[in-house]
């Protein structure tokens, strides 16, 4: 018996959406990378791109527990003496609460061009409309 190994052409994707309103912040961002990297199936390989397209909306009504939304800061530098840049948690869910999500996604995802490319699959809107209708996607649940 061998083993069997996913390529390009042998690759399955669906497109699923999932409604992130009421969802944990942590808890939603695992479950999408999950689906991204295609761990969910039995074809999953680990060099190869075998996930779906995952398309969230309702960002905007994301959960963050406990006191997170006034503690928890986004930090970016420049790369410049001083140029380190803080940003509440509560102000970036009311400016761009796509941007939180995402970037808890892509810290999940491998650090090469595969995460990358994993990365492109993952369309974040704030709410409940999205551009997607022609490709048919399936609503998708699960348990937090």
């Amino acid at each position: 018996m061998k083993t069997f190994v996913a390529t390009s052409s042998n690759i399955e994707r669906q497109w699923l959406v999932i409604d992130a309103s009421g969802k944990t912040l942590g808890r939603l961002s695992t479950e999408v990378a999950r689906l991204l990297r295609g761990k969910h199936k039995p074809t999953y390989t680990p060099f190869e791109d075998t996930g779906d397209y995952v398309i969230v909306i309702n960002a905007s009504k994301m959960v963050l527990t406990g006191k997170k939304l006034d503690q928890k800061y986004y930090r970016h530098h420049s790369g410049f003496p001083g140029g380190l840049r803080e940003t509440k948690y509560a102000t970036l869910m009311d400016k761009k609460p796509e941007f939180v999500l995402e970037h808890a996604v892509k810290g999940m995802l491998p650090k090469n061009a595969l995460g990358r490319q994993m990365f492109r699959k993952l369309h974040v809107y704030a709410g409940a409309e999205h551009d997607h209708q022609a490709q048919k996607p399936v609503e998708y649940t699960f348990e937090q």
